[in-house]
């Protein structure tokens, strides 16, 4: 080391040491507001990026120029934080929704009355498969309540459907979808009402999508794949910022940030994820990855919370909420 690069370095260790790791003492009538302060403050690991999730996103929210996307798996959907993923919608988060064919799968079956129930991770599944229960993780969802219910609103949709036109766009029979659905939790009924299309890049993996493909030969249904692309495309390209709530990963975060790069990239990113990088996969690749290839801008906000969305998405949004009560109090 050269001896003159001694009083930059100091300089470099003061702008470093300049926060305080802070303790905190939890309180029984403590607001959520108060604990997500206090994880700002304490810093430790996740905490501190729970809370510069939540600044991210009240910006992103708070954006009347960005175009939003939520973008998340289907297998959220089989847990309550599927109502708080309706709740983004019905509060004009989300501009697009990207998902997955679970989604709408568990979205149906749900809305339709056929609830799914609390189990565990340790139980036998040979003894499940006998008694024809399914688990998803530690949910428990009775065969009657998954297969059978979506292929029978799916099968009665489309057979009113087709009388109509012939040929359907996915996120035209999602809309038309959400129309049938009586359930204050339900994404595709809070999609309907607020007129925010939910793009389906794999709409064919999954149980509804399976239906649109056994029904075609007999009625002529035509699924139009490239409309919503199409339609995806132009409301990037008219974007003037554009920003992301991308929830797990695989094609629905992929979907999301390749067509980012078509606009140089997201402003704003929060990425909620279980997944690593160290594989080298898209669904672990973090947000400074993506700059490389252009999803992400370089002078992008973003941040990556390693954690079960189950748990930290409801203090993401949470947290993002008192800012924006707080700012309304100014």
């Amino acid at each position: 080391m050269d001896v003159r690069d001694i009083p930059v370095l100091k300089d470099a260790r003061s702008e470093l040491l300049k926060d305080i790791v802070k303790d905190y003492f939890v309180k029984e009538n403590m607001s959520v507001c108060d604990l997500i302060n206090a994880l700002k403050n304490a810093h430790g690991f996740m905490a501190g990026h729970i809370s510069k999730a939540a600044e991210i996103l009240y910006e992103m929210w708070s954006d009347k120029e960005a175009t939003r996307i939520l973008s998340f798996t289907g297998n959220l959907v089989s847990t309550g934080l599927r109502g708080l993923l309706a709740q983004l919608i019905l509060e004009g988060f989300a501009d697009i929704v990207i998902t997955t064919c679970g989604t709408i799968d568990h979205d149906i079956a749900r809305g339709t009355g056929h609830p799914y129930y609390k189990g565990d991770w340790r139980l036998d599944d040979s003894m499940l498969k006998v008694i024809e229960v399914h688990r998803l993780g530690n949910v428990l969802i009775p065969l009657e309540n998954y297969g059978l219910a979506i292929e029978k609103f799916t099968r009665n949709l489309l057979d009113e459907l087709v009388k109509k036109k012939k040929e359907w766009s996915p996120s035209e029979l999602l809309y038309e979808a959400g129309k049938k659905i009586n359930d204050p939790y339900s994404i595709l009924r809070a999609a309907t009402q607020k007129n925010v299309p939910i793009f389906v890049p794999g709409i064919f993996d999954g149980a509804f999508g399976t239906q649109l493909v056994f029904h075609s030969p007999f009625s002529g249904l035509k699924v139009d794949l490239i409309s919503d692309e199409k339609k995806l495309m132009d409301k990037i390209f008219e974007s003037h910022r554009l920003g992301a709530l991308i929830i797990g990963g695989g094609i629905s975060k992929h979907h999301t940030i390749w067509w980012a790069q078509f606009k140089d990239g997201l402003d704003y990113a929060v990425y909620v994820t279980t997944a690593v990088e160290y594989d080298g996969s898209l669904s672990g690749a973090q947000p400074r990855e993506a700059i490389s290839w252009n999803k992400i801008k370089p002078s992008g906000k973003s941040i990556v919370v390693y954690s079960d969305a189950t748990i930290t998405l409801p203090l993401i949004v949470a947290g993002a909420k008192c800012l924006m009560k707080k700012s309304m109090e100014k």
